[in-house]
């Protein structure tokens, strides 16, 4: 598979990236337009001085839950120095999977408790790994409620795919 990653907003990153300070609040949202389908992500980061920074991208062919990965890796991928950061993902499948079911996948060769191959499998590695690069607390919350980060970041993803589409 082809992945095509396009940040939007990449001046906003590159520059800003070097000055965030942490503690950082990052929303991360993943979206599709038939799953599979076309598919976008976005990132909202406020820093501890109430900075606002944000980007997203997007793919032609993918699914929802590889969207809701990309967030988070894209997000986690950004930052230059080792730094705290709260995650905020309306994704249980984000949320659990990174918080209580790799411990087993990783123990159990990649395989679920039922044998077969984890899905998403090389997007879980390289979460993993990123998330071993700073201290990272996960917290979901109920997407589509009204949560200005999180209706941000479904945004900037729902955008993305309009630009896939332009």
């Amino acid at each position: 598979m082809t992945r095509i990653d396009v940040i939007l907003c990449m001046k906003v990153k590159i520059i800003k990236r070097d000055i965030m300070k942490g503690p950082l609040q990052i929303y991360t949202d993943g979206a599709c337009i038939g799953n599979p389908g076309a598919g976008g992500w976005g990132v909202f980061i406020i820093d501890q001085d109430k900075a606002e920074y944000e980007f997203s991208g997007f793919e032609a062919h993918t699914t929802n839950n590889r969207m809701e990965l990309m967030g988070a890796i894209r997000a986690l991928d950004s930052l230059k120095d080792t730094i705290s950061v709260s995650i905020y993902t309306d994704s249980q499948y984000l949320k659990k999977g990174i918080t209580l079911w790799i411990h087993a996948w990783i123990d159990n060769g990649w395989k679920t408790t039922n044998k077969q191959s984890v899905k998403n499998q090389d997007l879980w590695m390289e979460l993993h790994h990123l998330t071993q690069k700073h201290d990272v607390c996960w917290n979901w919350i109920k997407g589509h409620a009204g949560h200005f980060g999180n209706e941000r970041a479904d945004a900037l993803a729902r955008n993305a795919i309009v630009q896939l589409r332009m």
